[in-house]
């Protein structure tokens, strides 16, 4: 059986679609827990579809009780392993929290060069993802954006960018501040030669933008492939159409319910559902 929401809240989300509300939270450490217990989640969902790349890519969630801190896997552990208590609380200069932060205290410094500037530059992003996946890979070899082909690609129209730099290992903080300017307010950017990074305001609407991302990436290349064998060219979708359809699918909320599925399953197999204890 799928695990219920939290509470019977609905939520409005336009255009007669009528939604469970996202959870709150009165007590902030459990806010706390729950967003490190999601975040887990989340890098073994990454792992379950082969997100990792060695012990590249990383996912981060900003902290609710220290908004100037963020939550981010240790250097070196494979994604499907990873537990709430290996998180470390980092700070935007990068410094591991040692009170809060589990027992592995390698810290990926591409990951901190990345996600402390995009979370700086961006308040309103609770959680940034990325990785180096093999179609976000192959097609930002393009030095390409996405076109509205389809329904789901729609989600990013006018909503993702290209940064067309790769400068090598991200290890310095203008590098990470150069793909923040790139993303700038949208929620997802292609990084040429590199991978994709997806910025939004929680961590299910994260996870299920930088999954249809990535397939978005490989249906535009077989589209291509397709097109150039016949002589023909794409069938885009019309700019207003287009747009109308990222309002919908492309919306905040519509990322997060999209991707209560995933944790949903996730629960189902693995048999662990959020338990908040408090501390004595």
């Amino acid at each position: 059986m799928a695990a219920p929401f939290k509470d019977a809240s609905k939520l409005d989300a336009g255009k007669n679609f009528i939604i469970p509300a996202p959870p709150t939270f009165s007590d902030p450490l459990e806010h706390r827990a729950f967003l490190k217990f999601r975040l887990a989640q989340a890098y073994r969902i990454f792992g379950k579809y082969g997100y990792d790349e060695g012990v590249a890519g990383h996912i981060t969630v900003r902290d609710p009780i220290r908004p100037d801190c963020y939550w981010v896997n240790p250097w070196g552990i494979h994604f499907k392993l990873i537990q709430p208590e290996d998180l470390l609380l980092v700070d935007h200069g990068g410094k591991i929290q040692e009170n809060e932060s589990g027992p592995s205290r390698f810290l990926n410094r591409a990951a901190y060069m990345i996600h402390s500037a995009v979370h700086e530059a961006r308040p309103d992003a609770i959680c940034a993802a990325h990785s180096h996946t093999t179609y976000a890979k192959a097609f930002g070899a393009l030095g390409v954006p996405l076109d509205p082909l389809t329904q789901d690609s729609c989600a990013f129209y006018e909503n993702h960018t290209l940064y067309s730099q790769f400068r090598g290992i991200v290890d310095d903080r203008e590098e990470g501040l150069a793909i923040a300017n790139a993303l700038g307010s949208k929620k997802a950017v292609i990084l040429q030669n590199h991978g994709i990074l997806v910025a939004t305001k929680s961590i299910e609407s994260a996870v299920f933008f930088f999954i249809s991302l990535e397939r978005c990436c490989k249906v535009q290349m077989v589209v291509d492939q397709a097109a150039a064998a016949r002589g023909l060219k794409p069938r885009l979708i019309d700019p207003v159409d287009a747009a109308s359809t990222q309002e919908s699918i492309g919306s905040e909320i519509g990322g997060w319910f999209n991707g209560i599925p995933e944790f949903q399953l996730l629960e189902h197999e693995e048999g662990k559902r959020f338990e908040y204890v408090p501390a004595p």
